[in-house]
């Protein structure tokens, strides 16, 4: 599992991943802290420094699962500190989301620039531009998957009636074992598998799969 080929994608791609969960985590505080609540930051969370936002096991996990999947620690958030807690709450936690959507746009650029050009690269580099592309894209739309504790889950809150959210909250209560089971089998793919395809020819064209 620890030879040369994990050390060399270790190198490669878990600067990518901790700096994608950084920015993630850092929009997060930064959201909070706009709509007035400064818990993230009196913490030292609103920061873009990735010690500030790791997580022990998550961080492991990341090792263990050959970096497709991982976590960094929630931000903190007070709702009694902010201002429209409803709207708040909808905009701080699609703040990680859109953070690494825009990440990934910003590493699709660079690589079309690179394909188009022809310029030459480092396959490190090139590597670590297209990690930058898939997963961002990856880490956006999983957390967008609307199951407790991700960042759909709050969307979804936001988004729905008040009257549905005694449902909802009866729903959640079983999302983490929902949630793992996905993780666990992987069918979480089955459905995001082909988006996170489109947003990638999307952003960084055809040439991210074939003859680059």
């Amino acid at each position: 599992m620890f030879g040369p080929d994990f050390l060399r994608q270790a190198l490669i791609a878990a600067p990518v991943i901790l700096f994608s969960l950084t920015v993630h985590e850092f929009f997060h505080a930064y959201t909070a802290y706009r709509y007035g609540d400064s818990t993230a930051k009196d913490m030292g969370r609103l920061t873009l420094n990735p010690l500030a936002h790791l997580d022990f096991f998550g961080t492991l996990m990341m090792f263990l699962s050959g970096f497709r999947f991982g976590w960094a620690k929630p931000v903190p958030v007070n709702p009694y500190n902010l201002r429209n807690p409803r709207v708040a709450n909808l905009w701080i936690s699609a703040a990680g989301p859109l953070s690494n959507i825009g990440l990934a746009f910003i590493f699709g650029m660079v690589f079309r620039i690179i394909a188009a050009g022809g310029i030459d690269v480092s396959e490190a580099v090139l590597m670590i531009i297209k990690f930058g592309v898939s997963i961002n894209i990856s880490l956006a739309f999983f957390n967008l998957i609307p199951l407790y504790p991700l960042d759909g889950s709050h969307i979804l809150k936001s988004l729905l009636p008040p009257r549905y959210e005694a449902k909802l909250f009866e729903f959640q209560r079983f999302s983490p074992y929902i949630l793992l089971f996905l993780i666990v089998t992987r069918s979480f793919w089955f459905i995001l598998g082909p988006i996170v395809i489109w947003f990638i020819r999307l952003f960084a064209g055809n040439a991210f799969f074939y003859g680059y």
